[in-house]
């Protein structure tokens, strides 16, 4: 985030420069007009500001309608400044259902502009079941901001548009195909068999212990120190991509360092927060009874 902040700040500083410079040079023609939203129900918008500025650097004249935009507003904004593209934005998993809205609502309208789906929670599997089928024009799922501008010039040219929509539509259309083939591969039984299923446990041949502890317990203010050994650091590798188990990882020839260095900076940042108490931790658990009734 800090990251994405900085890069915002200094572009915005390097954009005055970068716009002279073409305006001495004679390359003051757009490259093109985008619309770009994070759709209704969503306020993350750090990755589609990070897409609005390479686009924005590339001479693609970038309209960005900010967070938690509806379906009708970005629909209007799209007719109104006559957009060559539209790129949608989503980080929370309710944003896909409201992009398949999105595209139903254009669809409905009868529009043609091309549309580009990114954010944390979208994927291409996704783009290509859920949302491309209810969209006759090219829906694109862009993967990260350094596609925007590649993707989006293709769906601008003249000379590559054809080819690369239908590329695209081939792919998804057989991903599409594999996805509805394993679904009908599952096989489902009916209620009662499921029912009939059921574990059977004789509780009379059972010693069932009463626990100490009934109710809920709370706890304030619980030592850091202790949490601190129950970190999972595999996954937390993974959120830097560096995938691999721990520790394990840090014998990898490639990662192996990188791994380190991470595991080293995080632990000293660790330290500073138990230290100096920058964080609470405080839970609850409970223990009820509870028995099994008919069926």
């Amino acid at each position: 985030m800090k990251t994405a902040r900085v890069m915002k700040k200094a572009v915005a500083v390097l954009l005055p420069y970068i716009e002279k410079e073409q305006a001495e040079e004679g390359k003051v023609q757009s490259a093109g007009k985008i619309i770009l939203a994070t759709v209704k129900g969503d306020v993350h918008d750090i990755g589609k500001n990070i897409v609005g500025v390479v686009l924005a650097c590339n001479n693609f004249e970038v309209i960005d309608l900010g967070v938690m935009v509806p379906a009708d507003k970005i629909i209007q904004a799209a007719k109104d400044e006559n957009a060559d593209l539209l790129g949608l934005s989503g980080l929370i998993t309710p944003s896909l259902e409201e992009m398949v809205h999105v595209a139903k609502e254009m669809e409905r309208l009868g529009m043609n502009i091309p549309l580009l789906i990114g954010g944390a929670t979208t994927s291409e599997i996704h783009t290509a079941v859920k949302i491309a089928p209810n969209y006759k024009a090219p829906v694109i799922y862009v993967k990260d901001a350094s596609l925007s501008v590649g993707v989006s010039a293709n769906l601008i040219s003249e000379n590559m548009k054809k080819d690369y929509v239908q590329n695209i539509k081939s792919r998804y259309d057989s991903l599409k195909q594999k996805y509805e083939s394993k679904q009908q591969t599952k096989k489902y039984i009916s209620l009662d068999e499921a029912r009939q299923n059921k574990l059977k446990i004789r509780w009379d041949a059972k010693d069932v212990v009463c626990p100490a502890l009934t109710g809920n317990k709370y706890f304030y203010d619980y030592p850091l120190e202790q949490i601190m050994d129950f970190i999972d650091w595999t996954f937390f590798f993974h959120a830097w991509k560096l995938n691999g188990k721990y520790p394990k990882i840090f014998d990898d020839p490639v990662k192996g360092g990188e791994a380190r260095k991470l595991f080293d900076d995080a632990n000293e940042l660790l330290d500073k927060i138990v230290s100096e108490k920058r964080l609470k931790a405080n839970g609850v658990i409970g223990l009820y009874p509870a028995f099994g009734m008919g069926d």
